[in-house]
């Protein structure tokens, strides 16, 4: 079982992961003033980890899907170093999450996964 898997079946991640990522940059909960039940922030993790199954499988729009949402994020005002930060985000919250159940293998698996995805959003300015 993947540790997307083991995170799904503790319950919906996305308050944890938006409460991380507020703290670490607390400018971007400015972003999602509107967002009263959630419901965008829900949406938005969502399209994550469905660009993230794709990215690491075959990779038939999740990496183009990054690529250009750190563009559209941009525009809103999110500077691209905290667009990538977000997988960092998900990552530990993710670990914090599986406690004992994060294995080496795990992390070894979300480092290549993160160092994948730091070299598609290097692609963005090239």
């Amino acid at each position: 079982m993947c540790s997307l898997e083991l995170v799904a079946a503790r319950g919906d991640p996305t308050a944890l992961v938006y409460a991380r990522l507020f703290a670490q940059y607390p400018q971007m909960e400015a972003l999602f003033v509107r967002d009263v039940n959630c419901a965008v922030r829900g949406n938005m993790l969502a399209e994550v980890i469905t660009a993230l199954l794709d990215f690491v499988d075959a990779n038939n729009y999740g990496g183009n899907f990054m690529r250009a949402e750190i563009v559209n994020h941009e525009h809103l005002g999110v500077p691209p170093q905290h667009f990538g930060a977000f997988f960092t985000t998900l990552r530990d919250v993710f670990a914090n999450i599986l406690g004992a159940e994060w294995t080496p293998n795990i992390d070894a698996a979300w480092a290549e996964l993160l160092a994948r995805i730091d070299g598609v959003l290097l692609e963005k300015s090239a």
